[in-house]
C-alpha cells in the first residue's frame, strides 16, 4: 500500500502484536471505500502503554484497537467511556475525536453478531460456560447476559480474577441470569457439562499447537455449540477439532475478529463497514497467523 502524509491513521496496540490480522481486513475495507486511512500494527510494551496512548493525541490519530494484554490497563489513560464500555470495565477501542479519547467496547458486540450471523445461534435462554476472565471475557460475558441467556458458568485458572469478573456482572445482570464460578479444578463436572448449551473459550489456551484440551467432551451427553475466540491460521485448535470429532456445531475466532473490528471501523469513520469485503481478506491471507484475544 502506498503511503502518503496525509493518510487518516488507525491501528493497534498489543504485547505481542505479530501476529495480529487486523491490518489486513481493516485495510482491505478503507481501500474498498476510497477511505484515506491506513491501519498499523503497533508493539507496545507493558512499561509504555501510558505514553503510547499519549501519543494517539500527540500524533493526531484517528483511534487505536486495544488488544492483549491491554483492554482494561487502558481505563485509566482515557478521557471518556461509552456508557456500555463503562458497565463492562474494559476497552478494545479507542476513538480520538475532538480532542478526546473515548473508549469502546466492541468486542461483545461483534461476538454476539457473528454467533448469531455466522453460527446460527440464538443465546436468549440459553445456558453457558465461558471459560476466561481476560479483557475479551469481561465485553463477552455482558453481552451474553444482555442477550438474555439463562445462566452463565465461568471459570479461570487464577481464582481471584474470575471472581471478580463474577462480582463486576452481578452488578448489571437481571435477577433471572443465574451466574456462578467454578473452580478451576472443577471445571469438568459432569452435571456442569451436561446442562450447557453453549461453551465459549475466552482464554489464550489453543495459541499454541501444544496446548491442553481444557474441556473433556467425552462427558457431553447432547450436542452443544462451541465457540473458541482464539484461532490459528494453520491448524485448528484442539478444542475445534474436538467439536469437529463430536459433530458438534462450532466457531473460531476470526468470525469474532472481523465483526468487532467492523464495528470499530464504523466508529473511526462513520461508514457502514464492508463485512464481506474483510472476510474475503482473510480468507484469502495464506501465511501462517494464530490470533489470541
Amino acid at each position: 500500500m502506498r503511503v502518503s502524509l496525509v493518510k487518516k491513521i488507525v491501528g493497534v496496540y498489543g504485547y505481542p502484536i505479530g501476529h495480529t490480522l487486523s491490518p489486513l481486513f481493516q485495510n482491505a475495507a478503507f481501500k474498498e471505500l476510497g477511505l484515506n486511512f491506513i491501519y498499523l500494527p503497533f508493539l507496545v510494551k507493558p512499561k509504555d502503554l501510558k505514553k503510547a496512548i499519549e501519543a494517539v493525541k500527540a500524533l493526531n490519530m484517528v483511534g487505536v484497537n486495544i488488544t492483549v494484554p491491554y483492554k482494561r490497563a487502558v481505563l485509566p489513560y482515557l478521557d471518556e467511556l461509552s456508557p456500555e464500555a463503562s458497565k463492562i470495565g474494559a476497552v478494545n477501542t479507542i476513538h480520538h475525536y475532538r480532542g478526546k479519547l473515548i473508549g469502546y467496547n466492541t468486542d461483545g458486540e461483534g461476538f454476539i453478531n457473528s454467533l448469531k450471523e455466522e453460527g446460527n445461534f440464538e443465546p436468549e435462554g440459553k445456558n453457558v460456560y465461558l471459560l476466561g476472565a481476560g479483557g475479551a471475557a469481561y465485553g463477552i460475558a455482558f453481552s451474553l447476559i444482555k442477550a438474555g441467556i439463562k445462566s452463565l458458568a465461568l471459570t479461570n485458572r487464577t481464582k481471584e480474577k474470575g471472581e471478580l469478573l463474577l462480582k463486576h456482572l452481578k452488578k448489571f445482570s437481571p435477577q433471572g441470569c443465574i451466574l456462578r464460578f467454578i473452580e478451576f479444578n472443577k471445571r469438568n463436572s459432569a452435571t456442569l457439562l451436561k446442562e450447557i448449551d453453549l461453551l465459549v473459550n475466552a482464554t489464550s489456551v489453543g495459541m499454541n499447537s501444544d496446548d491442553p484440551l481444557l474441556i473433556n467432551f467425552e462427558i457431553f451427553s447432547r450436542e452443544i455449540f462451541v465457540y473458541d475466540i482464539v484461532y490459528n491460521k494453520d491448524k485448528k485448535t484442539r478444542l475445534i477439532e474436538a467439536a469437529e470429532e463430536r459433530k458438534f456445531p462450532y466457531l473460531e475466532g476470526e468470525k469474532m475478529l472481523i465483526y468487532q473490528g467492523a464495528i470499530s471501523f464504523e466508529i473511526w469513520t462513520k461508514r457502514k463497514a464492508p463485512i464481506e469485503v474483510m472476510k474475503r481478506a482473510i480468507k484469502e491471507k495464506n501465511a501462517k497467523v494464530s490470533y489470541g484475544w
